[in-house]
């Protein structure tokens, strides 16, 4: 291979990186423009075999096509490059303006899920996340759902939140909660699965259905450690 092809494909190859993370920095410093895009390109594209599989068709108001259940199955999604790791002490707000960190939860198992009102892919999980907090009401699971919007989008994300109780509003203002995970957030939304020791056992990037079998699956296992 000539040393022009070696560099080209060398170029090829750490473009998808520099360019997710370049829009990742963006967000950080709330680029609205570009965080739409970052918000896009978690959502995974719909397939012709999966608009037949679900049966959907374009919506009448929004133009949006169902994609197989089984795209967002939790127990599919799950990935473990952090399994028994201590998540970050890096702190966050409630709706009160009380500061916390992951380690706060423990003795539960916690669906820590990091989002924010500009990703699409976010807001359509999140009645799901609502759901599953309704099945463990009463059970040692808490949903915590970070949001990393910007002071001047913590409006939104209340009424947001609001919409979707059981959940509560708890808010990173200066978006780094992602950067601090270890490997650090692979997208938005992510989600991160804590035992009752408060170790990681699991995380997803992108959307996932948690009111769906595959959800409980995973939460269960985790609840019986």
């Amino acid at each position: 291979m000539s040393e022009e092809s070696q560099a080209k494909t060398e170029g090829a190859k750490s473009k998808g990186g520099v360019l997710r993370w370049a829009l990742w920095g963006a967000a950080a410093i709330g680029a609205a423009g570009l965080v739409y895009i970052i918000a896009q390109s978690t959502a995974k594209p719909v397939t012709q075999t999966e608009v037949a599989t679900s049966g959907g068709s374009s919506g009448a108001s929004s133009g949006a096509v169902a994609t197989a259940p089984e795209t967002h199955d939790v127990s599919k999604k799950l990935s473990h490059a952090a399994d028994g790791a201590q998540p970050p002490a890096y702190p966050f707000f409630d709706a009160s303006g009380k500061k916390l960190v992951p380690a706060d939860f423990k003795g539960k198992v916690v669906v820590l899920n990091i989002w924010a009102t500009w990703c699409g892919p976010c807001k359509t999980e999140m009645p799901t996340l609502a759901k599953l907090a309704q099945a463990y009401a009463g059970k040692p699971v808490e949903v915590v759902a970070v949001s990393i919007d910007k002071p001047d989008q913590l409006a939104a994300a209340k009424a947001f939140i609001a919409a979707n109780a059981p959940l509560k509003l708890y808010n990173d203002p200066e978006a780094k909660l992602p950067w601090t995970l270890k490997p650090n957030a692979d997208g938005m939304p992510t989600t991160i699965i804590l035992g009752k020791d408060g170790l990681e056992r699991g995380r997803i990037s992108g959307e996932a259905d948690w009111a769906g079998p595959g959800a409980k699956a995973v939460i269960d296992r985790v609840l019986a450690e």
